[in-house]
């Protein structure tokens, strides 16, 4: 079955220096880039911030992968955006889901330009300090791991459900599209757990 990693953004092997850059930095610039843009709340800062990230897609080599966020996403921020120009006015209608396009794009540039093992070992590894907690960075790196598989595994199947009940003309019975994608749902997790416990993974006391 094919996943849908669009929208999350699958890594893309490359030498740019975006590809190059410290786990660490490019992390600190996603936080600090969507935590200048909700807090100034101004159309030209949110101009400013989508100049600078057009300019690291370009420079990761990425330039068409900017604007995907916008095209996955449009159904909704048309609808904010909507209810925005209905409640606060035009400028939040523009503000409000340009944002939030934005701090996507950043976070999904973070993502197309670092492997995801390097990723999860980079969030392992802030788990760490929280071992006297009682928190298991290990643990909590595998379930990130199984996470980052299995969301695009069940929007994949979401997605081939909705295509196979178009093909029959069911494509507004609400029980053609769930039913057949809880059942795989279940058996993705069934799957998964077996084979988590055939590691020895899961088990009372490990």
């Amino acid at each position: 079955m094919k996943s849908s990693p669009d929208f999350l953004g699958s890594y893309r092997q490359g030498s740019s220096p975006v590809h190059r850059a410290p786990l660490a930095l490019k992390a600190a610039g996603v936080v600090v880039f969507s935590t200048g843009l909700l807090a100034a709340g101004s159309l030209p800062v949110l101009g400013v911030g989508i100049v600078l990230l057009a300019g690291l897609y370009a420079a990761a080599g990425m330039a068409s992968e900017a604007w995907r966020p916008l095209k996955l996403m449009w159904p909704v921020l048309l609808l904010l955006g909507a209810f925005q120009a209905f409640t606060a006015g035009p400028e939040m209608a523009v503000l409000v889901p340009g944002n939030i396009a934005a701090c996507v794009a950043a976070a999904r540039l973070l993502t197309l330009t670092t492997p995801v093992q390097e990723l999860l070992d980079g969030l392992v590894a802030l788990a760490r300090p929280f071992r006297f907690l009682g928190a298991d960075p290990e643990r909590f790196g595998l379930t990130l791991a199984l996470m980052m598989r299995s969301i695009p595994f069940l929007l994949g199947s979401a997605r081939d459900v909705r295509h196979s009940a178009m093909a029959r003309g069911l494509e507004r019975n609400p029980r053609a599209l769930t039913v057949p994608v809880v059942i795989k749902a279940v058996a993705y997790a069934q799957q998964t757990g077996d084979a988590l416990a055939a590691r020895g993974i899961g088990e009372p006391g490990d």
